[in-house]
Formats: C-alpha cells, structure tokens, sequence
C-alpha cells in the first residue's frame, strides 16, 4: 500500500481536472491558431472520446472555442470570468481601458468591450459613464455572437465564406427575436457597416435601449470582438455618437495589430 504520509499531494489529483488543465495548456502552447481533436489527442495523451468530451465541456463555459467552420480549437475569451487579475493583465481589455473611458465620456453612455468565443461573445471590460441614468453589464456576460448592433459589425467583417456559414444557424439575433430576422435587411446594415464601421440597434434587441457597436480586428484584420455604446437615449443621440464609436473601434484594432488606415 502507498504511505500516504510522505508528504505527496499526487493522492489529491482528480485524473478528469488534470486531463482538462493539461489540454487548456496544450492549446495554449499550440504554434497555430487551433489544434484539431487528433492533435491534442496526441499532444495531451489522451483517449478520442476523453479529449472529445472535454474539449465540449470546456467549451460549454466559454474556456475552449472552436473555429467558425468548426475543424479545430483554441482557448477562449471565458477564461477573463475566472480571474479579475487575469483580466487586467490580458492585452484586448488592457489596452480598451482608456478607449472605453474616452468613448463613455464622450457619448456620456456606457461602453463595452466583447470578445468572441465560438458561437457568442463575452463582455471583457466596461465603462460607465457619468449620466445619471447609466446602463451597466456585468463583466463576463455572455450574449449570442449575432445579437444585435455587435453581431452586425462582427458579421460585417468576417470572411465571406464564413458569414455563409454563419447565416445559416436557424436562430440569428440581429434584430432581438429570431422570428424577426430579415436576411435582405441584414446584408443592407452589412454593407452600410463596412463603409462606416460602426452598426446601429434602434431599440430592435430591448424596449428603450439604442447602442451603437464597431468591430475589433485582429491580426490580418480579422474580428475578435467588439466596442459597443449604449445607454437609454434617443435614437437620434445614439447615431451622433455612431463616428465616436467607429474610431474606437479602429484605435483598439490598430493596437491589437490590425492594419487600419487612421482618418483623415
């Protein structure tokens, strides 16, 4: 029998929370943006169908998220919910900070930074503004990827191969309820995002609400989020401070490697 009075902690190991951290490091090591389920089996040592259901309970907290065509994972922005120290150190909200103060000040509304994780997003980091009626949100929400005015801008500037596959999930929360999608108006608020950068929600997801969002680019321009402000103002208010936004969008994108021409 093993003595248990040697001081070892291996005894308190759970084999499943094992398997779970050693694939979170695995993805977290990996040299692409996603490992396929072979290759963390590979990596990580373990079972197809162990690897399977972890990687989905994983994803089911937003820990673990998979790309948009669904062939390999990364980790995910829910990780920012389990720790406050580690959402300060992250480098999207790090950087949003001063932004979304800017962007709150100046709109006298609130402002939010969202991040993707597979089929939603979270919200990363806000700023109240100092009205005296504000909207809040808590920090590590999570809504639908396409929910409104932030699902537009996102839809806007993925890859046109990707928002086809996007479109077709059978409930899409541009305009609030599903029944009310209308593909026709959708692709019109698209194309009027791409030219500028920033999507409107005219009390369309909630009674009274107006907030206007702007996509957050990556790398090689590709969306990993969104800036969104929002407050219980007049719809003519919220498009006034539609440019605002937009150009928050674009300095947190630059920041974050994206090649965005600054305004003239």
């Amino acid at each position: 029998m093993k003595d248990t009075k040697d001081g070892s902690d291996e005894r308190y190991i759970v084999p499943a929370v094992e398997q779970a951290s050693r694939v979170l490091f695995c993805l977290a090591g990996a040299n692409s943006s996603h490992l396929g389920l072979i290759e963390i089996c590979t990596k990580v040592g373990i079972h197809k169908s162990k690897a399977f259901s972890i990687l989905k309970t994983l994803q089911k907290f937003g820990l673990v998220q998979r790309n948009i065509e669904g062939k390999g994972y990364s980790l995910g922005p829910g990780l920012i919910g389990l720790s406050r120290r580690f959402l300060d150190n992250l480098s999207a909200p790090g950087l949003a900070e001063p932004i979304l103060k800017e962007l709150a000040r100046k709109a006298g509304t609130t402002a939010a930074l969202g991040l993707i994780a597979d089929k939603n997003v979270f919200v990363a980091s806000k700023h109240e503004g100092n009205g005296a009626i504000v909207v809040t949100m808590r920090v590590g929400h999570r809504f639908p990827l396409t929910y409104g005015c932030h699902g537009k801008a996102i839809a806007a500037f993925l890859p046109q191969a990707e928002l086809d596959i996007l479109l077709k999930d059978k409930k899409l929360y541009f305009y609030g309820d599903p029944v009310k999608f209308d593909r026709t108006r959708l692709m019109e608020d698209v194309e009027r995002c791409r030219q500028d950068w920033y999507a409107e929600d005219i009390e369309e997801t909630a009674p009274g609400l107006n907030a206007v969002a702007a996509p957050v680019l990556g790398p090689g321009e590709y969306p990993i989020g969104y800036i969104v402000a929002l407050g219980l103002v007049s719809a003519d208010a919220a498009r006034e401070y539609g440019p605002l936004v937009a150009e928050a969008g674009k300095a947190l994108s630059r920041q974050l490697g994206a090649r965005i021409e600054v305004s003239s």
